[in-house]
């Protein structure tokens, strides 16, 4: 049997440099969702909550953040990828510099046990959420990070969201205490980002476990039906590591993704252009 210590040593990949500032963070995070929500709750509130779920994890982070900037899957206005960019800094995942280096790490080295950020490789805890406790210098420190992200890092606009990300929930709850007071304030912030950092982080630790593959991608990715829900359509990992920089995740009729449908509705209005779809004649695994 493992001692504690070596348990410590295997989830966090032989690291023990514990940031106590990030576990303060997600733990207050968490604590006010499970205490404060029960006794706040109400159902206008649970729709701010889902509203901004959407908004900030489905066109902020799965559109703006991962298909659009993490990897140019399409393109779009100078001025219209500024405010997705801003939904998915308001999604307190980090700015944008940080989330796409960090993102194109994990594609360049994928499940690689020191390259790649969140590597599946040691374990499903650490690929869900140690690998931000147990942070390391070249994910989260900006002169490293910064490198894997040059297109980005170049722009002031850039740079200053992921300068101060954090501090947009500042007008974005007094814009909530406004509308629906504390109750809305707690499921606006609080209840949104704890459920949607869940949904995020399935998509890095369950779906290089569980799941089904269409294609031989070189790595553990799968399919899973119930992270693509939570994630407008991310959960089609599988897919989406044998053709990263395709705009559309699902590939089989029934992989319903979401997030496609809102790049579409883009295209079809003359807003998204260059959109890379699957080369013709792809075929999945039978």
């Amino acid at each position: 049997m493992m001692t504690n210590q070596n348990q410590t040593a295997s989830i966090c990949g032989g690291s023990t440099a514990l940031n106590w500032t990030n576990v303060l963070f997600f733990s207050f995070f968490h604590l006010i969702a499970l205490i404060a929500a029960p006794l706040m709750f109400s159902w206008s509130a649970l729709g701010v909550a889902l509203l901004l779920h959407w908004l900030f994890g489905g066109i902020g982070i799965c559109m703006g953040y991962h298909r659009m900037l993490s990897h140019r899957s399409f393109r779009v206005p100078r001025w219209l990828e500024y405010i997705i960019a801003t939904f998915g800094a308001l999604a307190i995942q980090g700015g944008p510099i940080f989330w796409v280096g960090g993102h194109r790490q994990h594609h360049a080295h994928t499940e690689d046990l020191n390259k790649d950020p969140y590597s599946a490789s040691r374990g499903f805890w650490w690929s869900h959420i140690a690998w931000i406790l147990y942070p390391s210098p070249e994910s989260f420190d900006p002169k490293l990070y910064s490198h894997h992200a040059p297109d980005l890092a170049k722009q002031a606009f850039y740079r200053f969201l992921d300068r101060y990300f954090l501090a947009l929930q500042v007008p974005l709850g007094v814009g909530l205490y406004a509308l629906g007071g504390w109750s809305f304030v707690v499921y606006g912030i609080f209840v949104r980002s704890v459920l949607l950092w869940h949904s995020t982080w399935f998509v890095n630790s369950a779906c290089h476990e569980q799941g089904y593959r269409n294609f031989a991608a070189k790595d553990g990715s799968r399919n899973l039906w119930w992270v693509s829900i939570l994630t407008y359509g991310e959960g089609w990992h599988n897919n989406h590591h044998a053709y990263p920089h395709v705009a559309k995740s699902g590939f089989r009729w029934w992989e319903i993704d979401t997030t496609w449908m809102a790049i579409r509705s883009l295209q079809l209005m003359g807003l998204a252009k260059k959109v890379n779809l699957y080369p013709k004649g792809t075929i999945a695994l039978k």
